[in-house]
């Protein structure tokens, strides 16, 4: 009994087993809802499965099939024009913001808590509330140009491919900025005032200030965010599927939202599947992007650059 006792707690002296035993409650979650539904979909490609109906193994059939549909590829330029573009408006908007509520402001706590009110309302909510503001009949920003002489009649938001697309962009931006904002902040403050010192003292502009000492020491803040943003950006699902479910015309379908209707509604869990498998390479380059960026923390530290 007390040699059992002895090697349990040598065992648990042990900080590499101590550590892999923290790790095994979110390990176990994991492979439960992250890496058993991942190798589930990815096999479910590989068949011609139906709701209702097991399928058989057909190799690569579906991605032969998905690489001659029209939707398919209007999907994926959609998927990347909305996430390239809603991507770079937020990181720009995110970034100005984040250097505005870093300098002292009068309430700056107040503007800090409203910036994130975007982020905190539920996705499927700001969706309705887009589609009210972009009603064909009804829309506040079609009624406001109206009055001051800037359009001659209502614009139909959701009902023309361009403008649902760029419609939809806004959406997003507005509900993903307040996210990129905050953690930029927080990236700002770990900056030490030492270093503005010293560029100031060396006659340094405020732009030379951003240029060499803001945005290097921001780079590995920088690199995280993008990530986590574009991967949400990428994948976005709730947002367009309240607000357009795709249409018109496709105009708005992204690779998550054509998925779901090919496999749910369409009944075709195989050729879903297919397209949300074919998402994974992208979101791995967006990973790898953000590894490389990480890179520079190594400097930022003192260590040399990798």
């Amino acid at each position: 009994m007390a040699s059992s006792s002895t090697a349990l707690s040598r065992a648990l002296d042990n900080r590499n087993l101590l550590g892999l035993l923290f790790m095994l409650p979110a390990a176990a979650l994991l492979l439960l809802f992250l890496t058993y539904p991942l190798g589930l979909g990815t096999y479910l490609g590989f068949t011609d499965t139906k709701v209702g109906r097991s399928g058989i193994w057909i190799g690569l059939e579906n991605y032969e099939f998905l690489w001659g549909d029209a939707v398919t590829r209007l999907a994926l330029f959609n998927t990347l024009f909305y996430t390239t573009i809603a991507s770079v408006i937020k990181f720009g908007l995110g970034l100005y913001l984040a250097l505005l509520l870093n300098k002292r402001l009068p309430f700056k706590a107040f503007f800090r808590a409203v910036v994130l009110l975007p982020f905190i309302v539920p996705t499927a909510l700001s969706a309705i509330a887009f589609w009210w503001i972009y009603d064909s009949q009804f829309s506040i920003i079609s009624w406001a140009l109206l009055k001051i002489g800037l359009i001659d009649r209502y614009i139909d938001f959701l009902g023309e491919p361009w403008h649902a697309r760029f419609a939809t962009i806004a959406a997003n931006i507005w509900r993903g900025v307040p996210f990129v904002a905050i953690t930029l902040l927080a990236g700002l403050q770990t900056i030490s005032p030492s270093y503005y010192e010293a560029a100031s003292l060396d006659g340094a502009s405020d732009w030379q200030q951003f240029r060499y000492v803001t945005l290097p020491l921001l780079t590995p803040i920088i690199a995280v965010v993008m990530t986590f943003s574009v991967l949400m950006t990428f994948t976005d699902f709730q947002l367009i599927y309240v607000l357009t479910r795709g249409g018109p015309l496709n105009a708005t379908h992204l690779m998550a939202t054509l998925s779901f209707q090919r496999a749910i509604p369409g009944g075709s869990l195989g050729e879903g599947a297919a397209i949300a498998t074919a998402m994974v390479p992208f979101l791995l380059a967006a990973i790898m992007v953000s590894y490389f960026g990480l890179q520079r923390r190594a400097w930022q530290q003192g260590g040399s650059d990798k």
